[in-house]
């Protein structure tokens, strides 16, 4: 039996991009890129990863282009109220963004909704830290890591409150400033889209 991979990241919402770079230069970390990204998130016509806190996600990352399953785990709300216990993602590589979603869509998925991000990412030893910028969110800050300990020494590093720190997906920052992904079809920076607007 495969073991789920758990992938360990924390968010800091509702930062100054500005001042967290200077910050992280500070303590020693690289810039290493700007990226924008654009993902198309599946799921089966009765919605059961969805239902599962699950979701199939196809991302063009600008440089490579993954195709990953994703799960919240120890799900308390949806809300982005309280924090989940974690994530498990299994991610692959695929050479074509279109193909890949047409493919998907040939043998069963139907897409839940289209929608970009940018991330500037520095990154120290082998801690990334992405600053994210969703279309009507602030910039927060995500820190990813190998183990849990290294992500506690990064929030020490930056001067950050542990207890300020966010373990869920970027569905539940939208809900926090009373976006509800699911009705959306589209979350773009040209604009949000949603479905009964997308249908009429």
């Amino acid at each position: 039996m495969i073991k789920p991979m758990q992938e360990i990241e924390v968010k800091f919402l509702n930062i100054n991009s500005d001042r967290m770079q200077a910050k992280l230069a500070e303590i020693g970390a690289k810039r290493v890129g700007e990226y924008f990204y654009r993902r198309r998130v599946f799921d089966y016509p009765d919605w059961r990863l969805d239902k599962a806190a699950s979701w199939l996600r196809l991302r063009d990352e600008g440089d490579r282009i993954t195709l990953s399953f994703k799960k919240r785990m120890g799900v308390d709300a949806n809300d982005g109220t309280t924090n989940d216990a974690g994530m498990e993602e299994i991610e692959i590589e695929v050479n074509d963004f279109d193909k890949t979603a047409t493919l998907l869509l040939r043998v069963g998925f139907v897409e839940k909704h289209y929608a970009e991000n940018k991330r500037i990412r520095w990154v120290k030893d082998n801690v990334e830290f992405d600053i994210d910028t969703y279309p009507e969110l602030e910039p927060y800050l995500e820190i990813e890591a190998p183990a849990w300990e290294q992500i506690d020494k990064a929030i020490e590093l930056l001067g950050l409150s542990p207890t300020d720190k966010r373990i869920f997906s970027a569905n539940q920052v939208y809900a926090l400033k009373g976006i509800k992904v699911a009705e959306y079809t589209r979350l773009a920076f040209d604009g949000l889209v949603k479905r009964e607007e997308e249908s009429a």
